[in-house]
């Protein structure tokens, strides 16, 4: 076929057949070809519609050095021409040997010191790109960067000990109460020397950096396991005698209970001898010590998290009297409305044996 070279204007006007409008057009309104594909055929339809370089370059967005390079191999090689030169570089997969090279370096420490891989410090190893690096790491679930601490309990009776406490939250006895007794100590009463600036739109709330620390005290709470309900007392110390004074409170408000069973720590000052004396004298208290390094077991934590998060993390306290009527009230209100913690144990079989008190495996 005849191609044909048209003047106009003094711009050449390129000619193209038929057939090759057509598979151009195609590749000209493609959402799924490259962008690349879809540029060079706009490119060569804006030359066979007589549009000047400057246009193309406005419309386009390119230069005239492109235009030529593309206008020349579609003269030479048609289509075909239009395909590019380069191919890139050929993926880089990373075969089994590499991975577990990979796997077995991510657990040895580096080289020049420090604690832990990065990508960039692995593929530097290795020879690798960061890519394949965070590829394979990915498929392997391996996280360098992350760093999880644990507690391992140390009891020789853990095994009894959580049995006889989760008993108790799963199947209390009739006629009992159930408390979780636990302090927090050393509650500052910071104030801010600076004025909090309020929440707006598009900015947080903000405090000043310096603060004025005004003193501390302790928080004794107890909650009841089968409302959700907390009772606390403040003290200006957490000895054996402020604990007394608030386990005296405790009895006094559950005169109703038959039994009064307290689940609580191994802190000294719950096994000192006026504790003792104090057990004597109320035999319908029983205490439930917790096995060490286990403090998830008293579901008193969940509820100092709780109070930790909405009233002392970002409190504002004038005194250590300011301090204490605002965690009074807000136990006061809370306890209005409180729900239980719904406690479950999703495998019983692995650590726990049947409870003796309740006679039932939970």
């Amino acid at each position: 076929m005849i191609r044909l070279i048209i003047m106009r204007r003094n711009q050449v006007v390129l000619a193209i057949t038929d057939e090759q409008r057509s598979g151009l057009s195609k590749r000209a309104q493609s959402r799924t070809l490259p962008a690349g594909d879809v540029f060079r055929a706009r490119l060569i339809l804006a030359l066979a519609d007589g549009h000047s370089y400057s246009q193309i370059m406005s419309s386009l967005q390119t230069t005239a050095p492109t235009i030529s390079r593309w206008k020349q191999r579609f003269e030479q090689d048609g289509i075909d021409g239009l395909d590019p030169r380069h191919k890139g570089s050929q993926p880089r997969v990373a075969d089994a040997a590499v991975q577990a090279r990979l796997a077995r370096k991510t657990l040895q420490q580096p080289n020049d010191g420090s604690t832990q891989w990065s990508c960039r410090k692995m593929a530097q190893a290795l020879g690798l790109s960061k890519s394949t690096v965070q590829r394979v790491w990915a498929q392997m679930r391996l996280k360098p960067h992350r760093l999880d601490g644990y507690m391992a309990s140390n009891d020789p009776q853990f095994e009894e000990k959580a049995a006889d406490i989760i008993g108790l939250y799963m199947n209390p006895p009739q006629h009992a109460a159930v408390f979780c007794v636990d302090e927090k100590t050393a509650i500052q009463a910071l104030d801010r020397l600076d004025p909090v600036l309020p929440l707006s739109p598009g900015r947080a709330e903000r405090h000043g950096f310096e603060y004025y620390r005004h003193g501390t005290l302790s928080l004794y709470a107890a909650l009841d396991v089968k409302t959700g309900q907390v009772q606390g007392m403040t003290a200006s110390r957490h000895t054996s005698k402020e604990f007394i004074t608030f386990l005296e409170g405790l009895v006094a408000r559950t005169s109703w209970a038959k039994e009064i069973h307290v689940v609580l720590d191994n802190l000294s000052a719950h096994k000192t001898k006026d504790v003792d004396r104090f057990l004597a004298e109320h035999p319908q208290v029983r205490f439930h010590f917790t096995p060490t390094y286990s403090s998830w077991l008293n579901q008193v934590e969940l509820w100092f998290a709780k109070i930790q998060r909405d009233v002392i993390r970002r409190g504002v306290f004038t005194s250590v009297a300011d301090l204490g009527r605002k965690l009074r009230r807000y136990i006061r209100i809370y306890s209005q409305s409180a729900k239980p913690f719904c406690w479950t144990y999703t495998d019983p079989s692995r650590r726990i044996r049947p409870n003796k008190i309740a006679g039932t495996a939970y």
